[in-house]
């Protein structure tokens, strides 16, 4: 059976554990955190060690065995956990994809990269792009012809409408819904319940309905 190692901690951590539990092909070794200490267990019912910090993947790149997922949704610091598992110098090989089995997938019509996590009942259109690293969580929807770009997010309940594209790192919240023909900027995040219906410029966080910019990061 394949290793895996996550690199996060609670939240989406230990959806991914689920995920891999669930699909039975994969024996979840613990986590990489770089907040919680060595040896404390990660879970409320379900355990897993923490093995170490981020960096300490170089040590198990050897073992032709092991595989990781990267956990990680900073929200607010995107762009510098981007950067930060970039650096981690990962094979792309060494991902585990986690598709449950409940996700709905048209069959030869989409693209999905390495280390992607499709969680139950989540769903993808036809002529859709998911690529390395990105999260989609329960019943999450993708429309037809759109990208999510990598290390990109679409949490629990959110609609994502066809030609969209979600630049890196881009985060939509629980429950948003994102108009057809909209571009969603490069580490901008949309807040829970938000309705996008025009393009979300890089590093903003927009929020309401319609969604407007609150900030920028």
């Amino acid at each position: 059976m394949k290793k895996l190692i996550i690199l996060g901690g609670r939240g989406i951590g230990m959806i991914a554990a689920s995920v891999a539990n669930d699909l039975g092909t994969y024996q979840v070794m613990g986590f990489l955190n770089d907040v919680v200490p060595v040896g404390e267990l990660v879970g409320k019912y379900q355990k897993y060690p923490v093995l170490g910090v981020s960096n300490d993947v170089k040590n198990y790149l050897e073992d032709e065995d092991v595989y990781f997922f990267i956990g990680y949704v900073g929200m607010k610091n995107e762009k510098d956990v981007f950067e930060k598992i970039t650096s981690l110098n990962i094979p792309r090989n060494k991902y585990a994809t986690l598709i449950h089995p409940s996700a709905i997938i048209p069959k030869g019509f989409c693209s999905i990269g390495n280390g992607v996590l499709m969680s139950p009942l989540s769903q993808l259109s036809p002529d859709t792009t998911v690529e390395d690293n990105c999260i989609l969580l329960p019943n999450s929807f993708l429309g037809h012809d759109s990208t999510m770009k990598r290390f990109s997010h679409i949490t629990s309940n959110s609609v994502v409408g066809g030609n969209v594209t979600l630049g890196r790192g881009a985060h939509v919240g629980t429950n948003a819904t994102i108009r057809e023909n909209v571009n969603i900027g490069d580490f901008a995040l949309v807040g829970s319940g938000s309705v996008v219906l025009n393009d979300v410029p890089d590093n903003s966080v927009v929020v309401g309905n319609p969604a407007k910019v609150l900030r920028n990061k």
